[in-house]
């Protein structure tokens, strides 16, 4: 009963006017990504449409971040088409197929479910940047692949990007001028629109402008419409009770498994970084398992109404943030919206042309590639370069699912190589430490005893890794109020691409709230990294990187006795209400 008592308490109104401007203007920018990420399969647009409703509802209601606005997304939209494509296969035809698609769906919704029961999300945080970097980055090159003929008028081929390429000396006889200015334009909308205003989303725009265009100036046949092989279902959609007897079979189990399997912690992984990503801008904490159940029934609901599965949505969470959504409420407004427009206008919806949702996917794609870490590849370390690249290339032309456990099986041998390295060379000879325990180094303790109201010492101890770099920046944000911070990198021996980010973030977050930053014994490999990225000097300069503590504390010193008058007031009186057994928090790694 106390659960459910608490679960209401998320359904409050009293930000009922901001969740409903949130939740719409959401659902507004939901809608042609959704028809996009249908129209990408052999399901058509309508798929998606029925997959953004189920999960945006489902997962708004059970699960464990307010603010989360979920649907059809482009890496989970990339994985759907394999497994339609392998159903087709194995079946031979589209409606044979079809209870093995929502069957495998409806699986990978069970396993998500599963994951947060079994309290899974909190070992999310262990996937590495480098191989979440290097599936991103190939899931937006899959995308922009694949949208390449209909970006010329025609239906794409099959195979995914290989098809793409095998097919590419088809595309003198695929090209439809009228069709790429369409789709031309469609992406100039959508990148220059901002610029007039952001009050409108300027995917939508594109959608309504170059749709009403195509509509009243050509013929359906001119230009390749969403129609073209049947018109869009309008009303309610089907239940598709036809997946439940795939599960009477065991080889069916068997051939559905894999593809459940990646769905599934895919679309965790989607979510809970879009999580992440809220809980930075509304400054509150998601519950990772909670999410992951309500997202895994999110993905069951789609199933059953024939839609595609998918996660939570960064963007769509993040406009929906930014225009006054706190609470679940902002999700449902959202999909009832949705609800409202496969009601009534799915003859509309008919008329738009493949070229608009084509030019809506490659910048969609071209959004999901990490270019900071692509930019980086010369500056981090090699073995997280090669992680990167090789996880790229095996998402593009392999599989999916093979290249996150190949990145993960890489980035894990060779981390144990570097921590092997460097204890052989004796530059880290001590275990690693309880996280949680406080203790004060010597050189420390009288500098503390006089000064410790103003300043925060942050120790590393060991290597600064993918394993930590989440609890790192989390220990950052609950610093207290102070006007220093020391960042001591004395016992730092390594520092890899996820710490390297995460170093980063820590230090900006610092810097964004008048906190002045300074590291000692800066050394080695870590302090090539920082400059490497241009941590140091960007966003630290060199005069408040040390050799040891004592040249830091001198710093300080002068810094303090300079202050100006009202300055020093207020840190006087600061200093009274701090509690100083908070003032010192070790970080032992």
């Amino acid at each position: 009963m106390g659960k459910i008592q608490a679960w209401a308490s998320t359904l409050s109104l009293k930000n009922f006017r901001g969740d409903l401007f949130g939740g719409l203007t959401a659902g507004i920018v939901a809608l042609p990504l959704a028809l996009a990420f249908g129209e990408q399969t052999e399901l058509g647009a309508i798929a998606g449409l029925y997959g953004a409703i189920a999960l945006g509802i489902i997962a708004a209601l059970f699960g464990g971040t307010f603010t989360q606005i979920s649907g059809p997304t482009a890496p989970m939209t990339v994985v759907s088409a394999v497994v339609i494509t392998e159903a087709l296969q194995y079946t031979g035809s589209l409606e044979a197929g079809i209870p093995f698609i929502f069957a495998t769906f409806f699986l990978a919704g069970i396993m998500e479910s599963l994951m947060g029961v079994f309290k899974l999300g909190k070992y999310i945080r262990f996937i590495p940047y480098s191989v979440v970097s290097g599936f991103m980055s190939g899931i937006g090159l899959i995308i922009i692949i694949t949208q390449l003929f209909p970006f010329l008028g025609v239906h794409a081929p099959s195979g995914g990007p290989l098809g793409t390429f095998r097919a590419l000396h088809e595309i003198p006889e695929a090209f439809n001028f009228w069709s790429v200015l369409i789709a031309i334009a469609t992406i100039v909308i959508i990148y220059g629109f901002p610029r007039v205003t952001r009050k409108v989303p300027s995917a939508l725009v594109a959608l309504i402008v170059l749709t009403l265009v195509t509509y009243f100036f050509f013929k359906p046949d001119v230009i390749l419409q969403l129609d073209s092989e049947g018109p869009i279902p309008v009303g309610l959609p089907k239940i598709q009770l036809g997946l439940f007897a795939v599960f009477a079979d065991w080889e069916h189990w068997l051939h559905i498994f894999e593809y459940a399997l990646t769905l599934a912690f895919l679309g965790g992984i989607d979510s809970l970084l879009t999580s992440v990503v809220a809980d930075n801008m509304t400054k509150t904490r998601h519950d990772s398992d909670q999410e992951l159940i309500g997202q895994g029934l999110g993905n069951m609901g789609a199933a059953l109404i024939g839609g595609l599965p998918g996660a939570g949505a960064t963007m769509r969470t993040v406009i929906n943030i930014r225009t006054g959504g706190k609470t679940r409420i902002s999700g449902l407004v959202a999909g009832v919206f949705l609800v409202v427009v496969l009601l009534g206008l799915g003859p509309v919806v008919g008329h738009v042309p493949n070229a608009v949702l084509a030019g809506i996917l490659i910048t969609v794609g071209i959004g999901i590639i990490d270019y900071k870490g692509m930019r980086h590849l010369s500056k981090i370390p090699k073995a997280d370069a090669i992680v990167m690249i090789i996880v790229l290339l095996l998402t593009v032309f392999v599989d999916l699912l093979v290249a996150v456990a190949a990145g993960m099986v890489m980035a894990a041998i060779l981390f144990m190589k570097n921590i092997s390295d460097v204890i052989e060379n004796k530059a880290y000879s001590s275990p690693l430490q309880d996280f949680a325990r406080e203790q004060t180094w010597t050189d420390e303790k009288n500098f503390l005893e006089k000064y410790g109201q103003h300043v925060y010492i942050k120790h590393l101890d060991g290597p600064l890794f993918f394993g930590f770099a989440t609890r790192f920046k989390q220990m950052v944000e609950a610093l207290p109020s102070v006007r220093y911070v020391v960042i001591r990198m004395d016992r730092v021996p390594y520092v890899d691409q996820s710490g390297l980010y995460a170093l980063e973030e820590a230090v900006q977050g610092l810097l964004d709230r008048n906190i002045r930053v300074s590291f000692t014994g800066l050394h080695g490999q870590p302090k090539d990294m920082l400059e490497g990225i241009n941590l140091v000097p960007g966003l630290v300069s060199t005069k408040k990187c040390f050799p040891d503590f004592n040249s830091c504390a001198n710093w300080i010193l002068d810094e303090l006795n300079n202050a100006p008058a009202d300055e020093k007031g207020l840190m006087g009186i600061f200093g009274k209400c701090e509690h100083r057994a908070s003032l010192i928090l070790m970080l032992y790694i």
